[in-house]
């Protein structure tokens, strides 16, 4: 598979919330570069991250436009997060099922046909506008 096809299948298993099949994706050092905060590495951090936010969010995305760079494995995506909010995550607000749509983008590289990079990007101060 090329890297925009790996790619293409990582985003698929995750509307399939096929967990197993999108960490399969992933190589076993992985970093994970969030949002807010500092980079994670590894696939046993992304697996608890995962399992984190299925607890937390049911999420689908959808529009997704993917990018393949000039440079070989380099991929951007954008996308439209559809949610609902099932439970509270630290010292975000309160969950009670509230839903959000949410544009994001990632950028991801693939080496040996899988996954080594992972930094999404997201608006979080509305993300908090439509949960409050």
């Amino acid at each position: 598979m090329t890297a925009l096809e790996i790619v293409q299948h990582y985003y698929h298993q995750f509307n399939q919330k096929n967990w197993q099949g999108m960490l399969d994706c992933l190589s076993e050092d992985v970093r994970h570069d969030s949002n807010q905060g500092e980079s994670h590495f590894g696939l046993e951090y992304f697996h608890s991250f995962v399992a984190h936010m299925e607890k937390c969010y049911d999420e689908e995305l959808k529009d997704l436009v993917l990018f393949e760079g000039s440079e070989p494995g380099r991929v951007a995506v954008e996308f439209v997060v559809h949610g609902m909010y099932k439970s509270t995550d630290g010292d975000l607000p309160a969950a009670h099922g509230q839903r959000y749509v949410l544009p994001a983008g990632a950028f991801l590289a693939v080496e040996h046909g899988k996954i080594t990079r992972v930094t999404t990007y997201y608006n979080l101060p509305e993300w908090i506008r439509q949960v409050s």
